[in-house]
């Protein structure tokens, strides 16, 4: 009789240990885990020549600064249209010829991916802002699949979209003022998240890069 309780109480006791760790062990496990974060880039994080002299000090709280933009249907947009976004910046050209197409391409894919994502914005800067003319972004935009309103094509002030350029994305390594005979060129896509804060840089021509950011998106949504 002792036996046969013994043996009951045994399996009782490892149905409710089968039970606990296939249940409750995963939940410990999730709760506990480290979770995967993004860097967030202050000037001290980035490569010297990507910065500006004036901010090359700074190494907390660096924020994409104010900018203030026309887009290719004419209207002024400026960092509120971007508050509270998840926005990924590049720089462009329309005569562009070897980068930009890819970029553009690689551009249209990620909105497309994104497209019902209300958080998820995109920003394109041309740097030659006086022949990129708003008739001329508009055909750009319908060229290469733009949404008004998710992608913003823009043109503006060059020594300002210069600026932005040099002292808040870190986006080409070459020194200017954003004159006349200034000029940059660069592959890299910057996503910024809803702080304005930089979490990271990628090769906009890059297939791969562009999967690269999809799971940094991923991660920087679940931070959130």
């Amino acid at each position: 009789m002792y036996l046969i309780q013994f043996f009951k109480k045994s399996k009782s006791t490892l149905i409710f240990l089968l039970f606990f760790t296939i249940i409750f062990v995963p939940i410990l496990y999730f709760l506990v885990k480290p979770k995967s974060q993004l860097p967030v880039y202050n000037p001290v994080d980035v490569n010297p020549r990507l910065v500006d002299d004036a901010v090359k000090h700074i190494s907390r709280d660096h924020r994409i600064g104010e900018f203030h933009l026309i887009n290719q249907q004419g209207d002024s947009i400026g960092s509120k249209d971007f508050e509270g976004k998840i926005y990924i910046a590049d720089f462009f050209f329309t005569r562009c010829q070897t980068i930009c197409p890819i970029m553009a391409i690689n551009m249209a894919e990620l909105q497309e991916f994104y497209k019902d994502d209300i958080e998820m914005k995109f920003l394109s800067h041309s740097v030659t802002p006086v022949i990129d003319s708003v008739p001329v972004l508009q055909a750009y935009a319908v060229k290469n699949g733009a949404i008004d309103g998710k992608w913003e094509i823009t043109t503006g002030d060059k020594k300002h979209i210069y600026e932005l350029a040099r002292k808040s994305y870190f986006a080409v390594l070459d020194e200017g003022d954003g004159g006349e005979q200034d000029f940059i060129h660069t592959e890299q896509f910057v996503l910024i998240d809803k702080q304005k804060q930089i979490r990271g840089f990628y090769d906009g021509t890059d297939a791969e890069e562009i999967e690269r950011i999809k799971k940094d998106v991923a991660i920087l949504q679940s931070e959130e």
